[in-house]
């Protein structure tokens, strides 16, 4: 659990998110009063399902003249959202006015343009930092650009953060698809505002799948069910609220935590499940919640996948921990508890539940030993090792906090400048209290180690010296990754292909609030 997080659980924080106004647009403040989140009836709504969006026609691909690729339109539009049966209809930012936005399914190698088309209002409802780098007082309130995540995309489609666009502009992307089967997803990427725009509910999934994983026999059809988790702070009415400082002219904050927790966008649902095994995919969506995920039965699942695809065997667990950004697909096998309510909890709160039927359900295949095989990459492989320090630092009284990562700032000189085709170490610093799931675009990596160091030594002389063993990575970490959770007073050592494309990108903090505030950086693909 954040450090944040477990002070705000245990109310140390409370007067931070509770007792300050809360900004809705433009100039205006007013003061909002929380919803009694105790008074909501739990499992009243069911689950939904994303929809899947269906392309709207071909077009030639920029590859090949010759081949046609399909084009999907995703309309940014304000609309509002039943998140629970007692609510009013909540105002929320969404991708073809769904909140999460449609799901996109594609398959390995097929490309596919999806054209993101912004059509939001030109006040943004929630409390703008103008302080922070990309969100000063000349930029527009309101603007968008979109990030697939996970993907291995050219950089001009990657949502670079200062490539935004405005209400009644439009941008085209490509997406080659060029990877294996994966769960990933897509959402604002906008300079400064992207934590706002993410919890207005600009984010939905994007699936790839291939004919190796299609041959697994994993659940499928009916029995693949996303569940993409989220939390957030309601007023009264139903209403978004996003907490702000004490300081009027720098309303950001550190980290966000809500107190209603939304699958598929709705508070606490159900799911009548039938007695037999389902795939879930979960991706955590949330701004700076960490997932401590598990079943009220303490009933043993399998993880088959991480960020970037299947393990190479199934693990079983009993506790899934997500941090922001990351996903997980679980195996869960109902078949021994026809007849049982079955809740997922986040740590002892309630997510939502199964309705698991009595009826005895026909035999299902058997499940899969070994998945997709996974070679780990041998550290001799190494071209060049970085260390890179991740800092909170005090900055000035509007705005006491910064985030920065190996104390450079967004503006600052790119230092991070990798050679396509090879492979580096970088070794994440971590000399915070708080744990930051460090995010690197287009690339996947393999997580090596964690040790401890002593923390007051390094920052003084920039100088390591370890206080423990390395820890291997755990079990459910051993495949490829994207999105890696970099613990306190410790150095976590990814290792990195940089196969794909030449060009600019970025590596940053997925807690939002943190990547809004300095906790990103750009990096360049030098050409081979």
């Amino acid at each position: 659990m954040n450090r944040r997080e477990f002070l705000y659980r245990a109310g140390t924080l409370g007067a931070t998110f509770t007792a300050f106004p809360f900004i809705f647009g433009g100039d205006t403040t007013v003061p909002r009063h929380p919803l009694d989140v105790n008074a909501l009836a739990s499992f009243v709504d069911p689950l939904p399902r994303p929809s899947v969006l269906k392309h709207e026609e071909l077009r030639l691909s920029p590859a090949d003249s010759k081949s046609q690729v399909p084009y999907y339109g995703l309309h940014m539009r304000a609309s509002e959202s039943k998140l629970h049966r007692d609510l009013k209809p909540t105002r929320i930012w969404g991708f073809n006015s769904t909140f999460p936005g449609p799901t996109l399914e594609t398959r390995s190698g097929q490309g596919v343009f999806v054209e993101w088309i912004n059509e939001l209002p030109s006040s943004h409802f929630l409390p703008i930092d103008h302080n922070l780098a990309g969100a000063e007082p000349d930029k527009p309130e309101v603007r968008s650009v979109v990030h697939l995540h996970g993907g291995r995309v050219p950089p001009e489609s990657d949502g670079y953060p200062e490539h935004w666009f405005v209400p009644g502009k439009s941008i085209v992307c490509f997406y080659p698809n060029n990877q294996e089967a994966a769960t990933l997803w897509y959402h604002d990427h906008a300079m400064g505002i992207n934590r706002l725009n993410i919890y207005a509910g600009l984010f939905g999934l994007f699936l790839i799948r291939d004919d190796f994983e299609d041959g697994l026999g994993l659940p499928s059809g009916q029995y693949e069910i996303p569940l993409v988790l989220c939390d957030r702070q309601l007023d009264q009415d139903g209403q978004l609220l996003y907490p702000v400082s004490p300081h009027p002219k720098a309303p950001w904050v550190p980290e966000v935590f809500g107190d209603v927790f939304l699958v598929n966008g709705k508070i606490a649902p159900f799911l009548e499940a039938e007695a037999r095994p389902y795939r879930f995919r979960i991706l955590n969506a949330a701004n700076g919640r960490f997932f401590h995920l598990a079943f009220s039965n303490q009933m043993e699942f399998q993880q088959i996948a991480s960020d970037q695809g299947l393990l190479a065997a199934p693990v079983p667990t009993r506790q899934l921990t997500l941090a922001p950004g990351e996903r997980a697909d679980i195996v869960v096998d109902f078949s021994k508890n026809a007849g049982e309510k079955i809740i997922f909890r986040n740590d002892n709160l309630s997510v939502m539940q199964f309705r698991v039927t009595s009826k005895t359900m026909a035999a299902v295949a058997a499940f899969p030993a070994t998945l997709r095989p996974i070679t780990r990459m041998a550290e001799t492989e190494a071209t060049k090792t970085r260390e890179l320090l991740l800092e909170e630092t005090d900055d000035a009284a509007d705005n006491p906090t910064i985030m920065l990562l190996d104390r450079k700032r967004w503006v600052d000189p790119v230092t991070e400048d990798p050679a396509l085709g090879s492979t580096e170490i970088w070794s994440l610093v971590n000399g915070t209290d708080d744990s930051h799931p460090i995010h690197l675009h287009l690339v996947r990596f393999q997580v090596l180690d964690r040790r401890n160091f002593y923390v007051a030594h390094y920052l003084r002389k920039r100088e390591l010296k370890f206080t423990g063993p390395a820890v291997p990575p755990e079990a459910n970490e051993m495949g490829w990754k994207d999105t890696v959770r970099a613990e306190p007073g410790m150095v976590t050592r990814i290792m990195v292909r940089f196969d794909g494309y030449p060009g600019r990108y970025v590596w940053h903090c997925h807690i939002l609030e943190h990547g809004d505030n300095e906790m990103m950086r750009p990096y360049e693909i030098r050409p081979a």
